[in-house]
């Protein structure tokens, strides 16, 4: 009995940091399947699932031949024990965030472990060593357990929400989807509308669950206006949040090729996006990208009257007389000038529907001119710092191949010593992600003295572009030199940024 327990003991303590780390990824892509595989097809599935260290020491263990000793066992059970107290005493262990979901997750697979290592001795006092390596297994047998009350608990809250939205139908909610653009015209709308009765989605809040509990929050604050930022992986997505928030005014910020992996086709993605539009009512009004083909398409099945807005001379309502500054860019619409801090040509299209919008809720132009000349962007969305003599482009929020180019055409028109890339590259492009790196990096030969990337595939695709070495980031890349320019583009660790300004 107590060599069983001592076997549990170790088991479960030898499990702790795979499963949890595994849980953190899991948590990062949302818990969903599609989005898991496509990481574990992009990344490599054997390196995501059981690291490195941990298989070299299982064949360390086979091939010395001990498998049928049992001090051996337990020794090598010890040494993983050990390894994981390391990691977390060195505070490098991912750990999922504790909310509810991941609280039952990761304690119902703790039961599951303590349950095999219960019963496997029994058979094969060999088989415990096997636990801590199975634990994504472990983790999506306790997944499946929990998903019929995950189920049950997401289906009431988010009939809860409907419930009340109908209550409310007085207030005006805009509903903002788009491949890229979205979080900036929700921040560039909060702005403008900053004196009126309004409130919008914080960061990281556009799905179904996050915006139905932020609707349940909010709603009984009785705003005029509501901004809703909406994600969507998947055809259908856009349409449940529709018919939860039930949209006044719908905006299509633009339609690339952003998570075309999980989409499956441009079409596919082009009819997932067009759902805000689909759902408006007759007496609603969308507003779309005149400079983007898939968004014109669209224009044909509104229900509802239309303003595209643009810079390519075919819009209802259409910015001129373009110009980048030191300090943002300026530019007139409708003989009104204005200047805005905000960095990156590629924005204008997101000012546009904050002014299209802003003015079909009675705001006049000069008005939404003089609120826009005090627009500062969230941290980590094409800001633009000062840090001592170093320029930081922050698009470290969530970046595109469109937005990618837009940071490569900015640094082109700056005037710095010296331009270096830090980037993880980009992800959920499907077949396409080897080809866009291979394009981004021919982009950068012209523009960025150094490449520092955190992804080896992505760097060594991007590589063949760019035609010169690539960095791979580690504890020992240099900073940044004085003078120069620095562009951070996609996720990136704080650790890393900080790590080049040094």
């Amino acid at each position: 009995m107590a060599i069983q327990l001592t076997i549990i003991g170790l088991v479960v303590g030898a499990s702790v940091s795979p499963l949890l780390t595994f849980a953190n990824l899991w948590q990062i892509k949302e818990w969903r399947i599609d989005r898991l595989k496509e990481h574990l097809r992009s990344e490599g599935w054997f390196s995501q699932l059981f690291g490195k260290i941990r298989p070299g020491l299982l064949i360390l263990f086979v091939l010395l031949g001990i498998s049928g000793m049992r001090m051996w066992q337990n020794n090598l059970l010890l040494v993983l024990v050990l390894l994981n107290c390391a990691q977390i005493a060195a505070r490098r262990q991912p750990k999922p965030v504790w909310t509810l979901k991941a609280i039952a997750i990761v304690g119902l697979s703790l039961l599951i472990n303590i349950y095999l290592a219960y019963q496997l001795p029994a058979t094969d006092y060999r088989l415990p060593i096997l636990i801590p390596y199975i634990q994504p297994f472990v983790a999506f047998v306790a997944w499946l357990a929990f998903y019929p009350i995950d189920r049950f608990l997401k289906q009431r809250i988010l009939k809860q929400a409907k419930n009340l939205r109908e209550k409310h139908s007085d207030i005006t909610v805009i509903g903002i989807t788009g491949s890229v653009g979205k979080t900036t015209t929700k921040e560039l709308l909060k702005h403008v509308l900053a004196k009126h009765s309004m409130l919008a989605t914080p960061e990281y809040v556009n799905s179904e669950i996050g915006v139905a509990r932020w609707l349940i929050a909010n709603l009984p604050k009785k705003p005029e206006v509501m901004v809703v930022e909406m994600g969507a992986y998947r055809k259908g997505e856009i349409a449940t949040l529709s018919s939860i928030a039930k949209q006044n005014m719908g905006i299509i910020t633009s339609i690339g090729r952003q998570h075309l992996a999980l989409f499956g086709s441009q079409e596919q993605l082009r009819d997932a996006k067009a759902e805000i539009i689909d759902a408006l009512p007759a007496d609603g009004h969308a507003f779309l990208n005149a400079d983007n083909a898939l968004c014109v398409s669209v224009k044909k099945q509104a229900p509802c009257p239309t303003t595209m807005v643009g810079t390519g001379g075919t819009a209802d309502l259409e910015a001129y007389d373009i110009e980048e500054t030191a300090n943002g860019m300026r530019f007139t619409v409708q003989q009104q000038q204005f200047d805005i801090p905000l960095h990156g040509t590629h924005n204008i299209t997101n000012v546009l529907f904050a002014i299209a919008v802003s003015q079909k809720l009675g705001i006049t132009l000069p008005k939404i001119a003089a609120q826009l000349r005090s627009f500062h962007m969230p941290e980590s969305t094409f800001s633009v710092t000062k840090q001592n003599t170093i320029t930081l482009l922050n698009d470290t929020h969530n970046a595109s191949p469109s937005s990618f180019r837009a940071g490569l055409r900015w640094a082109q028109t700056q005037p710095a010593d010296y331009c270096v890339l830090l980037t993880s590259g980009l992800q959920e492009l499907g077949k396409d992600q080897d080809a866009t790196h291979t394009e981004l990096g021919s982009l950068a030969a012209g523009v960025c003295d150094r490449v520092v990337f955190l992804h080896k595939r992505n760097a060594k695709h991007f590589e063949k572009g760019y035609e010169k070495p690539v960095e791979l980031f580690s504890a020992t890349t240099e900073p940044v030199p004085p003078n120069s320019l620095l562009l951070c583009i996609g996720r990136l660790p704080k650790s890393a940024i900080n790590q080049l300004l040094q």
